[in-house]
């Protein structure tokens, strides 16, 4: 058990690690691309070495060295063609277990088993495999739903998805497809998700149409991405807002934060909710938005989160649920069924920390319901192993009256290893 204090506030600046989504992605496109592609801030987690290790099994060639801002990785890509046949350990990663199969399904010939801990195996991959079929893929999966996932290489189709929840990794798997098929593939979503991948395919040569919520991805020859710069992680900053906008007195800067507006849906429902949090733009890192969020202590209100705002903050949604405990009102998050399927079910285990560290939570078929107490008494939680839960926890112990001890807070290693050393920074 690790015990967090009620901190009277929380002062200073820092960096907050790689981004997590653009790090996978970026590893993944290098492997398929032509050359040498250098990755300058490549995360360095367990999810993300899940990657690493993933395209070197298909044959890329990867080297690595500490950089001053994460990993520097250099990967020799194999080409959009030259996957080598492999049995894959995702771990703990379920982007790298929705997105690669992409690629490797529009492979004329070759097998590919990808399977993971006991987490992963209880994640749904129908939402990729069905869609895949659809394009004449060959996709198995145990019990027609989970992993380990089997994909023997086809002759893809270029097709219309649409899909009935919004998904970048489920998007990123079909456009990844829509490379190696014959005709046009798009992808129409019901809201915009984080458009990651779609910036990183055109600056790698793929050729994109992109129309509101529906992208069309063209039959490519090859790939080139060439140097990545990966910003800070707009998600791994997130539970910096939050704990600034709890604890005291507090005044936190996080610098060179990946500012891409379909990954920082949490600012405007913290402003909504009355929050003293501010972005200012800083140029570009990696083709991506990135610049500085300062965000300080301060009393909030209730909101209503749905719809389009949904995917837009889908991992920071139970940081919602956290500050809605100290808000006036009710806070009701709904539209986001998805939570379900991440790590943990992340509905149940939001609900199940908040109410265990004294708060009013209550579980919705799509969401949660938070009634504002005022704040949280404290207490103990299990993170059941999800690196999200576990610092959700630590957050949370921060900004309660009696603090709260977290059993298996190592899961915050699979996306944020240095959590705990900047916490004692900003502490």
């Amino acid at each position: 058990m690790t015990r967090f204090a009620p901190a009277a506030r929380l002062r200073g600046e820092l960096r907050p690690p790689p981004d997590k989504s653009i790090s996978h992605r970026a590893a993944i496109l290098a492997a398929m691309g032509e050359g040498e592609t250098r990755v300058e801030g490549y995360l360095d987690s367990a999810d993300t070495r899940s990657t690493l290790a993933a395209v070197a099994a298909v044959g890329a060639e990867v080297a690595i060295a500490a950089g001053e801002a994460g990993l520097e990785a250099r990967i020799g890509g194999v080409g959009l063609r030259g996957p080598r046949p492999a049995e894959i350990d995702v771990g703990n990663a379920g982007t790298l277990l929705r997105i690669l199969p992409g690629w490797l399904a529009g492979q004329g010939a070759g097998e590919w088993v990808l399977d993971g801990d006991d987490s992963i195996r209880r994640r749904p991959v129908d939402r990729i495999a069905v869609p895949l079929r659809a394009m004449g893929a060959a996709v198995e999966c145990r019990e027609a739903r989970l992993p380990p996932l089997r994909v023997t290489g086809s002759a893809l189709t270029g097709t219309e998805h649409r899909l009935a929840v919004a998904s970048a990794q489920v998007k990123s798997c079909l456009l990844l497809a829509g490379l190696l098929a014959e005709g046009e593939t798009t992808v129409i979503e019901p809201s915009p998700s984080r458009d990651h991948s779609e910036r990183m395919l055109a600056a790698a040569g793929a050729r994109l149409h992109r129309a509101d919520t529906a992208v069309t991805i063209e039959p490519a020859s090859e790939l080139r991405l060439g140097e990545v710069a990966v910003p800070g992680d707009f998600s791994s900053a997130a539970f910096w807002i939050v704990a600034a906008t709890l604890a005291g007195d507090s005044e936190v800067r996080l610098r060179g934060v990946n500012l891409n507006e379909t990954r920082t849906g949490l600012l405007p429902i913290l402003e909504r909710m009355g929050a003293a949090v501010e972005a200012e733009p800083g140029g570009t890192s990696g083709g991506e938005p990135a610049g500085d969020v300062v965000a300080r202590h301060g009393p909030l209100r209730s909101t209503l989160v749905r719809g389009e705002e949904v995917p837009r903050a889908i991992d920071e949604l139970p940081l919602v649920g956290l500050a809605a405990c100290f808000a006036e009102g009710d806070t009701r998050v709904v539209d986001a069924a998805e939570l379900r399927h991440k790590e943990s079910d992340r509905i149940a285990a939001t609900v199940g920390v908040l109410n265990a560290l004294g708060g009013d939570a209550e579980e919705l078929e799509d969401g949660f319901v938070v009634r504002g107490t005022g704040g949280l008494r404290g207490g103990a939680i299990d993170s059941g192993g999800d690196h999200r839960v576990a610092m959700l926890g630590a957050i949370a112990g921060l900004a309660s009256r009696e603090g709260a001890e977290v059993r298996g807070m190592e899961a915050a290693a699979v996306s944020y290893p240095g959590f705990e050393r900047d916490l004692a920074g900003l502490l």
